[in-house]
């Protein structure tokens, strides 16, 4: 099962963005939406798992709420747009959890999690790449990664937890 990762798009869903989540299983987007247009859009590709964002306070995302626990597949995936307001012991419940707000792209495993932000791939701020991710998921393995627009590998982890060889 292939899981397009998405966040921080402030409105703006680049068609490179969006040609990446072609074909997933299901889009996850980790907050900071920006426009009810953006989800309407990545609902099309595929059902699609939001919450809602710090920036996303407009009467449209009343709707969304802050967190959300899913099971894809065998994995249970917990999403939050701001890491420091992970509220629960993650190690305990999830194999997953996916964030946004920084806009700083990373994969890393914690003590046996997977934690994956994919960066932003709305419009650019700071110095920071315009990147997207991706989860795999099997029966056996889960797997995730972040790519910049162009095609750049940022950051690769995968189970039983262990961060992979990076290419550039």
């Amino acid at each position: 099962m292939r899981v397009g990762l998405i966040s921080d798009t402030h409105g703006l869903l680049r068609p490179e963005a969006r040609a990446h989540l072609l074909g997933c299983d299901y889009v996850v987007h980790a907050g900071d939406i920006g426009s009810p247009a953006i989800l309407e859009e990545l609902a099309a590709l595929a059902p699609l798992i939001a919450v809602k964002g710090n920036n996303d306070t407009q009467p449209w995302a009343q709707a969304l709420r802050e967190t959300e626990l899913v099971r894809i597949g065998p994995v249970f995936v917990y999403v939050i747009h701001d890491l420091k307001e992970l509220d629960i012991d993650a190690a305990a419940k999830v194999s997953v959890v996916i964030s946004g707000h920084s806009h700083k792209p990373a994969a890393e495993c914690r003590d046996g999690v997977i934690y994956v932000n994919p960066g932003s791939c709305g419009p650019r701020r700071f110095s920071l790449p315009i990147c997207v991710g991706e989860m795999t998921v099997s029966d056996d393995a889960i797997s995730a990664r972040v790519v910049d627009l162009s095609g750049a590998v940022h950051a690769v982890v995968s189970s039983p937890c262990r961060k992979m060889a990076v290419r550039r």
